[in-house]
């Protein structure tokens, strides 16, 4: 899953996009309120978290603007600003959660986890396709009890799938899952970790099928 995070402070937007990174999320992270736009309505996120003060604009507009494109995203603001008012307008404006200046950051990993549980899962704890299970709140897969060993991008790729049943999913798409935007995407190298997980998913009870053309489909198998 990828992340998008507006800080514009580089020391604080370092810290939290390591701890997410190592948390095993994709994260792009930009610095002021009109990149932020310009990502929100061209890239796909599952979440993004946005500081209110940034130049340019500010997170209420960002989150303003991306509302009004039917945008449904979860979105988690940063604030120094403890004020109720601060409060009330963002979520009137579509805000999911708050979290205030300062913060431990496994506080701020909990709401992630909690916003992507509740917006994937409608609040459930897991997700399944067949045999293939995914735990949002551990973020492991499992097939028939036994765990998968999976690499940080394998994970990518099957986090993408799993969340999208029944869809097929072009190189392009899952790319722009795995890759953030200082990576250079290359829809060839899911190729490359799609037949990994093939490798990895025999046995399991499910499979990736291949359309020529058009994509990848996690399917069980049977279906």
């Amino acid at each position: 899953m990828r992340i998008l995070l507006v800080e514009d402070h580089p020391q604080l937007a370092a810290s939290v996009a390591q701890a997410l990174k190592g948390a095993g999320w994709t994260v792009d992270v930009l610095h002021d309120g009109v990149a932020a736009d310009l990502a929100l309505a061209s890239e796909d996120y599952a979440l993004a978290i946005l500081d209110i003060g940034l130049p340019r604009l500010d997170g209420f507009q960002v989150l303003a603007r991306l509302r009004a494109r039917g945008k449904t995203l979860p979105v988690l603001m940063l604030t120094a600003r403890g004020e109720v008012k601060d409060r009330v307008h963002g979520l009137n404006l579509g805000a999911d959660d708050y979290l205030a200046k300062p913060f431990e950051l496994s506080e701020l990993e909990a709401r992630v986890k909690a916003l992507l549980r509740r917006s994937m899962l409608g609040g459930e704890q897991q997700q399944r396709c067949g045999e293939l299970v995914y735990d949002l709140a551990t973020r492991r897969f499992s097939a028939r009890g036994e765990s998968l060993s999976l690499t940080s991008r394998e994970q990518a790729v099957l986090e993408a799938m799993i969340a999208r049943p029944g869809r097929v999913m072009s190189k392009e798409q899952l790319a722009a899952q795995v890759f953030g935007l200082d990576e250079e995407a290359s829809a060839d190298s899911i190729e490359i970790y799609v037949h990994r997980l093939r490798k990895k998913l025999e046995g399991s009870g499910v499979r990736i099928v291949t359309f020529r053309g058009l994509g990848y489909l996690l399917e069980a198998v049977g279906d």
